[in-house]
């Protein structure tokens, strides 16, 4: 059973431990969680948030721009000042 108290500062050892034993509990629960979703998660939804995923820099890059790479990066810091 997962048991979760409000978040406040853990100033006794023994608050410590408890935080740390509530926080070692929530993992497990995350990663089960985590587990059931991916074995439940059907094909055509997997390929989806894969597309989701793999299409997220577009979402950052301007029309026409040809993007924001090292070379451009290097571009932009030589015309900084020198100090």
């Amino acid at each position: 059973m997962l048991v979760c108290y409000p978040m406040k500062l853990a100033t006794t050892p023994q608050e410590q431990r408890q935080w740390m034993a509530q926080w070692r509990e929530t993992a497990v629960a995350l990663e089960e969680t985590r587990r059931h979703d991916l074995v439940n998660l059907s094909e055509a939804e997997a390929l989806r948030r894969s597309e989701d995923v793999l299409s997220l820099p577009e979402l950052w890059r301007r029309p026409g721009q040809a993007g924001l790479g090292l070379v451009e990066q290097q571009q932009v810091f030589s015309r900084w000042p020198k100090q």
